[in-house]
């Protein structure tokens, strides 16, 4: 079982303001990437078929703190841990630090809920995490949501 991943990036050039610092928008961005990949490293997916239904992931909460700027070229990582996990959510939470760097450069939040998408219908329902998943994903150990990085 996992509960946490962490993915390293390259800020590009159209994901600055015209200061060469990091748009805020992008680090939303930045935390769906990292939960969609670790996801995938779990053989999961965000948005796809889990016995017959299509299952997909909804956010309905997502936060995030800025601490100090991201630049353009910067190298950087970001932390996922599982916070939450109950019957139908999970909060995931991120943290940004520069390559070789301890200070964050920010901290955020996303929590997901699992639905079920009728095909016909568009119509989207809540769903207790089906077992296959569930069984994958566990909630981080205290000493990492509370630490430092």
């Amino acid at each position: 079982m996992a509960h946490d991943f962490r993915y390293q990036r390259r800020v590009e050039f159209s994901e600055t303001d015209l200061a060469g610092i990091v748009h805020f928008s992008n680090f939303f961005r930045y935390m769906e990437t990292t939960e969609h990949a670790f996801l995938r490293s779990l053989g999961l997916c965000v948005h796809g078929r889990v016995g017959g239904r299509l299952v997909s992931w909804p956010r309905v909460h997502a936060e995030c703190k800025y601490e100090s700027p991201l630049m353009f070229e910067e190298e950087f990582e970001i932390h996922l841990l599982v916070r939450h996990k109950k019957r139908t959510t999970l909060t995931y939470d991120f943290r940004f630090t520069k390559l070789g760097a301890e200070k964050p450069l920010a901290r955020g939040s996303v929590t997901v809920v699992c639905a079920t998408i009728d095909e016909v219908t568009g119509k989207i329902s809540a769903i207790a995490i089906p077992e296959e998943i569930d069984r994958r994903i566990e909630v981080a150990p205290a000493e990492l949501l509370h630490g430092t990085n």
